[in-house]
């Protein structure tokens, strides 16, 4: 008999990126499994570097209740001019002998005498924002690689007052049970998708008999986010299930949490299809904490 555990993820803002760079990051248009995974590892208190077999082997489906709205974030990044710091001066030879330029003037100057305060000093026309920071080929520290003053534009997508229900697959109910109630007393911090998306309200919507699309036929919509119920008839909502293989109808993701190691996360390919959802009119309601 499997299991599926009922997972609300709904909040202002989300982000569940699956090809981000730093100048664009962008958002399916629901929950990804490696998102969620985290989710559930953080809640945890899991290592970054634990093995993900356990979690990575849960069966992820997804129900978007409420899309939401796409919302795009213009940003820049590293404009405008920084003084230089102690450690600027210790880490990065580029910046001690920039500095060391404008030294003999301010060292004839007569004992006592009291200068800019250190660590305020500026370069002109030299120093701007840390960008592309990597290791220096000579010290080995990290360093900027671009110190000029212009700043970098990116544009960041969020889906905005959206609401999904997620549902966790396993055979084991204590492990998901263990997994719902990690979710409402989390270990650590949680967010959907980037760290600035909190999520809002109740997460776990308990353990339910069954497979994944049988429990999402059998449960209400979840309440808008201003808190209007919604009709048990009418909507089909989107839904999307993971597949253990590939099978007619069903696309290949590259979502397949395999490490979220600190030197980079590793995942792999994984199949999923999707469908409408026709909610049984009989369907239990909630009552939760938004």
């Amino acid at each position: 008999m499997n299991h599926v555990l009922l997972v609300r993820l709904a909040g202002p803002l989300q982000s569940w990126g699956v090809a981000s760079r730093f100048a664009r990051r962008d958002t399916l248009n629901r929950p990804t499994k490696s998102g969620v995974v985290g989710l559930c590892a953080a809640a945890l208190g899991l290592p970054r570097d634990a093995p993900l077999d356990d979690l990575a082997g849960l069966l992820f489906g997804v129900r978007a209740d409420h899309p939401g709205t796409p919302l795009r974030d213009y940003h820049t990044v590293g404009g405008g001019r920084f003084p230089l710091r102690p450690r600027d001066l210790v880490t990065d030879h580029r910046r001690a002998a920039a500095v060391a330029k404008e030294l003999p003037e301010e060292a004839e100057s007569p004992p006592g005498a009291v200068g800019e305060p250190f660590g305020r000093r500026e370069i002109p026309h030299w120093y701007g924002a840390p960008k592309s920071v990597a290791a220096d080929p000579v010290s080995g520290a990290l360093v900027s690689g671009k110190v000029a003053r212009n700043a970098l534009i990116t544009e960041r997508w969020y889906l905005a007052d959206a609401a999904f229900l997620v549902g966790l697959q396993h055979p084991d109910a204590a492990f998901l049970d263990a997994i719902g109630h990690a979710l409402e007393h989390p270990r650590r911090l949680l967010w959907l998708g980037r760290k600035s998306c909190p999520p809002s309200g109740q997460l776990s919507l308990g353990v339910w008999e069954g497979e994944l699309v049988e429990v999402f036929e059998s449960v209400a919509l979840l309440p808008s986010a201003d808190g209007t119920p919604e009709p048990l008839t009418g909507r089909r909502p989107w839904a999307w299930v993971e597949s253990r293989r590939p099978v007619p109808g069903a696309g290949q993701l590259q979502d397949q949490p395999v490490s979220f190691a600190a030197d980079g996360p590793v995942h792999a390919a994984r199949w999923e299809r999707r469908e409408r959802v026709t909610i049984d009119p009989q369907a239990r309601e909630w009552d939760i904490i938004r």
